[in-house]
């Protein structure tokens, strides 16, 4: 980085953004014509050898908007590594490193939610009962979670282990070495208990994006994708007035809703039994994937609002979000009675509670390790079902929302209902 601040004009030697931004931006002339740019020789001295090691990694750099800038590779990884011998010397692109041509972008990832997913991973009580082969290979969890920044500790750990990838933040959505403003979302956002993926391509805004794509529609119709809705104008923050798990304070001003939420939240962990907060929901604080304050909440969902009105009507946007939150309240109640159900069988010494359960509640976090079948239903209703409901409702589809979503967590709470019937008659 110091041949990098030398070679800046006289007066602008405090920071290499000033160097780096009107490449990465502009484009300039390095594409073609002109003397070599900046680090050419360098990177010249490391293409060399790695188009044998690693052909894939030169080619995508060769392709990338930091080749045409003369971003060379030491300004990422530094120039310890020289030789097959020191690999261990390269320098891994972090946010910290990232931040030196992207301090927009790395502040507004750093304050967001997926810079705490590596965190909240971790104190997620069910990740530490996952085969050692999905937490070490990062092929369950932490294949998306690694988006998340990571301590020193943890990044020497991972190294420990085996972990060849991962150790980075921004690589995980804008893939090395080609680092495309397109690459980002399909991985992580799809499947059983996020797939957002799924329910945007199949509602009419992920519909009129792929007609806009293949020709049908002209360019100049408005076609919204995940990022024009979740990261406005490039904002890497990514937050939601609901977060994660559709649960937020204060409490609802309905009385019935209310205590269905101190009902979720105690199965959360976040509240004893006796509705008050637990050492669990410093947790929650920290990893911010709930809205604790009606401040935040409504920050979050003016946010929203202001981004939905570049096409629809005000009106219309807050009618839409609020069918939303109407969903979220129905899910609600069917996810609150199934949570009552488990813990009265708890409390009446029908179901055994695992031992290392706080309180005489089903600890929703802890679902990997769920030892009955009765159990097992109310989580899956709980990560699939009911995040489906309310997640389809936000993205405007309904097949998500009734089929996949609140027709299962009927169906769910049928069972749960028969089956601690069935328990009871039993004992």
């Amino acid at each position: 980085m110091m041949a990098v601040m030398a070679l800046l004009p006289h007066g602008r030697r405090s920071s290499p953004v000033a160097w780096c931004l009107p490449f990465l931006v502009a484009g300039l002339a390095a594409c073609g014509g002109g003397d070599a740019p900046p680090g050419a020789a360098e990177a010249s001295s490391c293409v060399g050898c790695h188009r044998e090691a690693t052909p894939g990694v030169v080619t995508d750099w060769e392709l990338s908007r930091h080749s045409a800038a003369g971003v060379e590779c030491s300004l990422c990884h530094g120039d310890g590594h020289r030789t097959a011998d020191d690999v261990a010397l390269v320098r891994m692109a972090t946010v910290d490193v990232c931040a030196d041509c992207h301090p927009i972008q790395a502040e507004q990832f750093t304050g967001g939610k997926h810079a705490l997913a590596w965190a909240s991973m971790n104190a997620m009580p069910t990740t530490h009962w996952l085969p050692m082969a999905l937490t070490e290979g990062m092929k369950g969890c932490g294949g998306c979670h690694r988006v998340g920044i990571k301590t020193e500790d943890d990044m020497r750990q991972l190294r420990a282990d085996g972990a060849t990838f991962g150790l980075a933040s921004c690589d995980a959505c804008h893939t090395r070495h080609l680092f495309s403003v397109a690459q980002a979302c399909r991985t992580c956002h799809m499947g059983i208990d996020h797939p957002q993926w799924e329910m945007y391509s199949s509602s009419k805004h992920g519909v009129r994006h792929l007609l806009k794509q293949n020709g049908t529609l002209p360019d100049e119709a408005a076609a919204p994708t995940c990022q024009t809705c979740h990261m406005p104008q490039g904002d890497h923050e990514v937050r939601t007035a609901w977060g994660f798990l559709a649960v937020r304070l204060p409490l609802s001003e309905d009385p019935a809703w209310a205590a269905d939420q101190t009902t979720i939240l105690q199965a959360l962990g976040v509240l004893d039994p006796e509705g008050n907060p637990t050492p669990r929901l410093e947790v929650v604080k920290q990893a911010d994937v709930a809205r604790l304050t009606q401040e935040d909440w409504q920050r979050e969902r003016d946010r929203m609002i202001a981004v939905c009105e570049e096409c629809h009507s005000g009106n219309f946007v807050r009618a839409e979000l609020q069918k939303g939150d109407d969903m979220i309240r129905e899910a609600d109640r069917l996810l609150a009675g199934a949570i009552r159900i488990v813990a009265d069988l708890y409390a009446d010494g029908v179901l055994r509670k695992p031992d290392h359960y706080a309180y005489d509640y089903p600890d929703l976090l802890a679902f990997h390790d769920a030892p009955s079948v009765i159990e097992q239903r109310l989580f899956r209703m709980h990560l699939e079902h009911r995040m489906r409901t309310f997640q389809g409702a936000f993205h405007n589809n309904p097949d998500y929302s009734l089929w996949y979503g609140w027709s299962e967590m009927v169906q769910d709470l049928t069972e749960i209902r028969t089956q601690a019937e069935e328990l009871r008659a039993r004992r």
